[in-house]
């Protein structure tokens, strides 16, 4: 094993510190902050475990918890609810006070921050009446709690006399020896000072923060700090905004298509990154590129600007005529399948493109091929020979994913050409060990193939100029910024934009003529081909930079062939084509704890979402709720369930359905006479402050955050209603009548505003909400309009419509079949499906041995020193795998089933050393 951690980073003194108490024998690497030494991960995560078994581990108290299995110490029940507090409760607490001692020399000010963690902590010791926090010997608990507090605690400014337990429980920890040497190893005798570089890097705070080594699907509404305080001149300027109505302006018309630039409007040309046609969008998929373009797009409509968004299917390329040998059709045939598929999912998600179009067209083609002679007329290309590997039994070069062998770096037997899927090393494929063509199966040999290469280094410049203003005077995520500056940083190399395949986009120069081009300089060109099937105007937008501002969503993963290579083949073009303005890159989307698999059943896929009973709104809105903005965050069906439950149902629906129900049950439908009193002001003031944060986030496309002045606003509404008691009121005299009258009243319109926020993030919702209201459609075009205009929409007399209910409750065992139905299995070491090859069976030893019947291994001697060998690496890798789920705190049944594996290869090995089965040992309770 090997441990990687950096010095000054506080969640390494928690792993250090449990190395150091269970004596596991592991390498320790010292790396900087930045180092990404977790392959399948596109962020440092620090401290990282790497297994012997190719496994990493990059959560800290599931590398802890994981160390104490090792050294046979298991996690009691206890246990694991002290490190789950210490995770979601203790540690925001614990970075917030570090921001603020570190970085801003308020370390005075910490012991409010943690006042209420170290009351929970000393009330707990004080009750248990023993010296560690799970009884009288240290558990994994104690070592990640005391490492997590020990930077705060161990500061003379913070006092514990009021706290005489918890000094106890902190001083037994500090002297302890192996404590002592990771906080020394971490700290380097700095004290809080050795963290400054660390805390340096991490995002600034928001009210709440998150982990930088764990998803954050913090609550965006429970995050919020206290309520907005507001002068009484602010609410006698909300009163007189509220008193204007609705706007006498002519309604907004319908979109007509085409949509083209306009004179004196803000005219935003939005794209989202065309999905791969190849197979079903997942839900990572679907948020970091389509819905989150959506969101925006519907926001920008209210908001009266000129919007066109424009995506489609990107439908050349390796992966298509892999796909299409799967299944036995064509390419053209497993485009259309998909493209159908895509179609129907985005549709179901309310997606609302102005065009939804594709790459295989002859527009694609046509406008490929003229930016290509362009850039080659302006001496931006240039050749150059690449070795490839060829199979002379298929008679062509074969792509990376057309290539299969073994792994140069860890011998996985199934390594693609470009990837291993085992240690997720790159790879170049004349590097893979015993390569097969996957087609025919025979062993391809290397040749060498001439390119076109675009001669980055020869644009750099002119690409720099340009990414210097599009920068600073456009809306860029801070990540997208961050890989755009990596690419430059090392100094721009020539890339290959030709492909020795058959399905793409055929290169037109004479010398080139069996070739296509690299699906990363066709593909972005699809942006233009898709509008221009749109309208034989395309180029009103895409040649109209000084008019025209465009819009780029997608996942992180995509930023530098939309800032570095795309914008490179239309600089070389030197048509006036129009760049991008603002480049929208989002994290990434975890499932749970793992990543999307569609060949392991892991995670929900677009058509999947479909079948569960669950109204797209709500995907959207809980899709939309842990956008990855800043970090990598989750999905979770716990999550998911509690946020419908909790904001959906409890808050937002709450509050709209009393509003409504109010105005049916007490005022005979009619929206009553409001006469304002200053309470009712106040309120006024407090959500028309929510709705210009709600707009100026918005406008800087921050979407998850937007969401939570929504969420806030029918907190305020829940408030409002609660402290004035209309129920009450209304069975009382005249006053107090009137009362209820003024609170129902101002409480629907409200309702009615949320419903017009709500639109860019659940547009059925909110269509319901206006239709139970019978709001009139210019309160659409009105409550957006400049900084945000909170006007009363339904006046004294409106007669509001049926009320109902708008969300369902999602009960437990609804989300438990779910989650059970989407978890899928988790992957073996090896796969079970093993390579078929053309050499001797005793060639090359396997990795690890099958998981086969137990009298099948025994040899006819009964010992079978070979199998023995190969089965105690097998259990070596299967007892690692155990461990490491339940450092994780995977599912009980997926533990159950592996630890069954486990015990079988147990037996195996016991048969093929000679020995019982019943001699394998086996872990249980004491009795």
């Amino acid at each position: 094993m090997k441990l990687f951690v950096s010095e000054g980073n506080p969640h390494c003194l928690k792993v250090l510190a449990a190395l150091e108490v269970t004596g596991v024998h592991c390498d320790v690497q010292n790396v900087n902050h930045e180092e990404r030494v977790v392959p399948f991960l596109s962020r440092p995560a620090l401290p990282a475990l790497l297994l012997s078994s190719g496994l990493h581990l990059f959560s800290p108290n599931a590398i802890c918890r994981y160390l104490f299995e090792v050294s046979g110490q298991d996690c009691s029940e206890l246990c694991n609810r002290w490190l789950e507090w210490e995770a979601t409760d203790l540690q925001p607490a614990l970075l917030q006070c570090l921001h603020m001692a570190v970085l801003q020399g308020k370390g005075s000010e910490v012991s409010k921050v943690l006042q209420g963690s170290l009351n929970y902590m000393e009330q707990s010791l004080s009750k248990g009446n023993t010296p560690y926090l799970t009884g009288d010997a240290v558990s994994v608990a104690d070592v990640v709690l005391w490492a997590a507090l020990y930077p705060v605690l161990s500061d003379s400014s913070l006092a514990l006399g009021e706290h005489a337990s918890v000094k106890a429980w902190f001083d037994r920890g500090a002297a302890m020896h192996s404590c002592q040497s990771a906080a020394q190893k971490v700290l380097q005798g700095k004290g809080l000072q050795g963290m400054k570089s660390f805390m340096q890097r991490q995002p600034a705070l928001q009210s709440s923060p998150c982990r930088d080594t764990q998803p954050c699907n913090g609550n965006p509404a429970e995050d919020e700090e206290s309520e907005h305080a507001v002068s009484v001149e602010e609410m006698e300027a909300a009163a007189r905004t509220w008193s204007q109505g609705l706007s006498s302006s002519p309604l907004a018309a319908d979109r007509q298509h085409p949509i083209l630039p306009q004179e004196g409007k803000r005219n935003l040309l939005v794209t989202s990154a065309l999905p791969y046609v190849n197979n079903v969008p997942h839900l990572g998929n679907i948020i970091g590129c389509v819905l989150s373009a959506d969101a925006f797009s519907r926001y920008g409509r209210l908001r009266g600007w000129n919007m066109l968004y424009v995506c489609g299917t990107d439908e050349y390329g390796t992966a298509t005529e892999n796909k299409a040998r799967e299944e036995g059709l064509t390419p053209q045939q497993i485009c259309d399948k998909y493209h159908a598929i895509h179609s129907s999912i985005y549709k179901w998600f309310q997606i609302d493109f102005d065009f939804f179009g594709r790459t295989t067209t002859e527009k694609q083609t046509e406008i490929a091929q003229n930016i290509f002679w362009k850039v080659h007329k302006h001496g931006f290309l240039m050749e150059d020979t690449v070795e490839q590997l060829r199979c002379e039994n298929c008679k062509r070069f074969l792509a990376d994913r057309f290539v299969e062998g073994i792994c140069p770096h860890c011998s996985y037997a199934e390594a693609r050409g470009d990837q291993c899927d085992k240690c997720g090393r790159l790879i170049n494929a004349v590097e893979l060990r015993e390569p097969q063509c996957k087609v025919c199966r025979q062993t391809p040999v290397v040749r060498s193939s001439k390119h076109l290469f675009l001669d980055l280094p020869k644009l750099e410049a002119q690409l720099e100029q340009w990414l210097d203003k599009s920068t600073s005077t456009g809306d860029w995520t801070a990540n997208a910024k961050q890989i755009t500056r990596s690419w430059l940083r090392d100094g721009l190399k020539p890339r290959c934009i030709t492909r020795d395949l058959r399905w793409g986009t055929p290169v037109p120069h004479p010398d080139f003529k069996e070739k296509v081009f690299y699906v990363w300089f066709d593909a972005p060109i699809g942006y233009l081909s898709i509008t221009a099937n749109y309208t034989d105007q395309w180029e009103k937008w895409w040649k109209n930079p000084s008019q025209v501002e465009l819009y780029n969503f997608m996942a992180k993963d995509n930023v530098p062939f939309h800032s570095v290579v795309f914008p490179c083949s239309l600089l070389g073009a030197q048509d006036n084509y129009t760049l991008v303005n603002h480049l929208i890159a989002t994290e990434y989307l975890n499932y749970e704890d793992t990543k999307f698999s569609k060949s392991r059943g892991v995670g929900v896929f677009g058509d999947m979402a479909m079948d569960t009973g669950i109204p797209a709104d709500v995907w959207r809105f809980y899709l939309l709720y842990v956008r990855p903005e800043g970090q990598d965050s989750a999905f979770s069906w716990a999550d998911m369930a509690l946020k419908n439950n909790s904001e959906l149902l409890n808050n937002l629906g709450n509050f709209i359905n009393r509003a409504g129900m109010f105005v049916t049950k007490f005022f005979e439908g009619s929206v009553p006479v409001m006469e304002l009193q200053l309470e009712d002001k106040k309120l006024l003031a407090v959500v028309g402050w929510e709705l210009q944060q709600y707009i100026q986030l918005m406008d800087k496309v921050k979407i998850r955050d937007a969401l939570r002045h929504i969420l806030n606003i029918s907190r305020h509404g829940n408030q409002y209603i609660q402290v004035n008691e209309p129920w009450k009121k209304i069975k009382g005299g005249d006053t107090e009548r009137q009362r209820a009258g003024t609170v129902t009243g101002v409480s629907v319109n409200v309702a009615c505003l949320l419903s017009v926020m709500l639109l860019p993030y659940m547009p059925a919702v909110s269509r319901t909400i206006r239709d139970q209201l019978n709001a009139p459609q210019s309160c659409v075009n009105t409550m957006l309009q400049g900084t945000g205009t909170f006007v009363c929409c339904l006046s004294a007399g409106h007669r509001i419509g049926t009320v109902s209910p708008l969300f369902q409750k999602l009960e437990v065992d609804q989300i438990e079949a779910l989650k059970k139905r989407f978890g899928g299995q988790q992957p073996d070491d090896e796969p079970s499906k093993k390579k078929m090859t053309a050499q001797s069976a005793g060639s090359a030893q396997p990795a690890a041995a099958p998981s086969a019947p137990a009298a099948e291994v025994a040899s006819v001697n009964g010992v079978d020193p070979e199998k023995a060998k190969q089965l105690t690496q097998a259990v070596t890798e299967q007892g690692e795998k155990v461990r490491a789920l339940k450092a994780q705190k995977a599912e009980k049944a997926v533990v159950t089933a592996e630890v069954a594996k486990l015990l079988d290869l147990k037996k195996q090995l016991a048969l093929a050393e000679g020995k019982s089965a019943a001699a394998a040992p086996q872990k249980g309770k004491k009795k």
